[in-house]
């Protein structure tokens, strides 16, 4: 009898640990087919477990076990939108697993001419569509309600990096990126834009003209100084960097490569042609980074009025105090580009 029961043990012990290699081989062994080291998929908001599985499905060495195990975790009726990581090795367990724990982006933006280019930049790092986006920016209700134009939101963005998760709404992530441009405009930022007569956005439109004027950091609250003390004496600031932003605008095309503004170009009917237009423009005319800003909330004090590129130290400009002065070295920048045969 004892015998009996022994095989009967022995057997039902045998099926058990079978019944247990073939579904740990099943559910907790590799069930990836990429080669890299990890895979990030996104899931759309308002997929279903279908949708789901078209994604996974090149990427699954078996489907038929990862549903069984989705099935078993209640993961087809939870289904949630984002982006998730996926590591090769993974087993069907941890995949299942994997597609619960929502990873965040980090977006970053910089160097944008305008919001059109903007909105491509944040639509390629996040679900909403550049359409989307730039309907959300542009919406009449909240431009009222926060003191800014169509013309004037795009000052609202500041070059950094930021974590999103990939599904955030169009509306979310500009209340973020509003709650931000509140967090950098402190106490002491707007103290010193209202000693200088400006807004913050006037601040970050000027900015964004120092910043395309020169990179060079130590030359940025020179050059600043210089559009102040324009803009004080109730001169025009005839800045070439807006002249090229006009014609960019005219010919909707924000790819080409300006590197001479023409004696004609001057004249171009624009908002933004600061040679024909008083004071500054609608708004930036790029993204400036923050020492652009900063630039701006602290110039440096002189009296110099004009400026040009300079030919003896490439990449720092020349700075005069009087017209007279200032011809000379632009004679000299002009010449100087004329031997280089640069025409536009």
């Amino acid at each position: 009898m004892n015998t009996k029961r022994n095989k009967i043990i022995k057997v039902v012990t045998g099926i058990f640990l079978v019944v247990t290699l073939v579904v740990f081989i099943k559910f907790f062994t590799s069930n990836t087919h990429f080669e890299t080291d990890e895979v990030y998929v996104q899931i759309p908001t308002g997929s279903t477990y279908q949708d789901v599985d078209k994604i996974l499905a090149p990427l699954l060495k078996n489907r038929n076990d990862f549903e069984i195990m989705a099935t078993l975790r209640s993961y087809p009726d939870r289904v949630k939108p984002g982006r998730f990581l996926l590591q090769r090795g993974m087993s069907a367990f941890q995949l299942v697993g994997a597609m619960r724990r929502n990873v965040p982006v980090k977006l970053a933006f910089n160097n944008q001419e305008r919001l059109e280019n903007l909105c491509e930049r944040i639509s390629s790092q996040i679900e909403p569509d550049t359409t989307k986006l730039l309907a959300t920016f542009r919406d009449s209700i909240f431009l009222q309600k926060n003191g800014f134009t169509k013309d004037n939101v795009f000052a609202m963005f500041l070059p950094n990096t930021y974590e999103f998760y990939w599904n955030v709404s169009a509306e979310k992530f500009r209340d973020k990126m509003l709650e931000e441009y509140n967090r950098f405009w402190s106490k002491e930022r707007i103290a010193r834009a209202t000693q200088l007569n400006l807004t913050p956005v006037q601040v970050i439109t000027l900015a964004s003209i120092v910043h395309k004027e020169t990179v060079k950091k130590s030359e940025r609250p020179i050059v600043a100084g210089v559009y102040l003390n324009r803009l004080n004496k109730g001169m025009k600031l005839q800045a070439d960097p807006t002249v090229i932003y006009a014609l960019k605008l005219r010919d909707n095309n924000f790819d080409q490569i300006i590197k001479r503004v023409l004696y004609n170009d001057l004249f171009i009917n624009s908002p933004y042609n600061t040679y024909q237009k008083e004071g500054l423009p609608p708004g930036p005319i790029a993204m400036p980074d923050v020492d652009a800003i900063d630039a701006v909330l602290n110039p440096k004090k002189h009296d110099y009025l004009y400026f040009c590129a300079s030919v003896e130290r490439f990449g720092y400009h020349e700075f005069a105090a009087t017209i007279e002065q200032h011809n000379l070295n632009a004679k000299k920048y002009a010449d100087w580009l004329n031997t280089q045969g640069t025409k536009r």
